[in-house]
């Protein structure tokens, strides 16, 4: 009786194993696919806040924060770019876009005095494959993209 009972412990640790065999690609797909959403959910909240940011800047009084000869625009989409640098990403791989809220085919003049107190919309993309941590075929890359609309005000900041 003694016997049977070893064998029966030594036919079940084989059958362990092979179970394991059998989820241990399951499972590592599973944790796989949760590490890439969380990426994938990190660097949309990313993107929005990098909209965010560059957007803020219009509602900003921009005395004596612009560089001689330098425009809003080019402002934004430089600080933009940096914020998201400093989050690891290739400021190269971002693109940042400044448009008219009401008309989105055309670019958004944040000096205009004519565009004073009008909405814009800055949308900020990366390519998926810029945040992923496994490789991303041509044919199988998007761009995740983070948008928010401002107005055109100046604030002015009082002491």
């Amino acid at each position: 009786m003694n016997i049977g009972k070893k064998r029966e412990r030594v036919a079940r640790r084989g059958a362990v194993a092979v179970e394991f065999a059998f989820m241990a690609p399951v499972l590592l797909t599973i944790v796989m696919g949760l590490v890439e959403m969380t990426r994938i959910y990190d660097s949309q909240n990313l993107l929005e806040n990098a909209a965010r940011e560059g957007a803020r800047f219009a509602a900003m009084g921009r005395t004596d924060i612009l560089d001689a000869g330098e425009s809003a625009n080019a402002k934004i989409i430089q600080d933009t770019k940096n914020f998201m640098a400093s989050a690891g990403l290739d400021p190269d791989d971002v693109d940042v876009s400044i448009v008219d809220f009401e008309d989105p085919t055309q670019i958004f003049d944040i000096d205009d005095p004519a565009n004073d107190l009008k909405l814009f919309q800055v949308s900020v993309s990366v390519p998926f494959s810029s945040v992923s941590y496994t490789s991303v075929s041509e044919s199988n890359d998007y761009s995740l993209v983070g948008t928010i609309v401002f107005r055109n005000g100046r604030a002015v900041l009082s002491q």
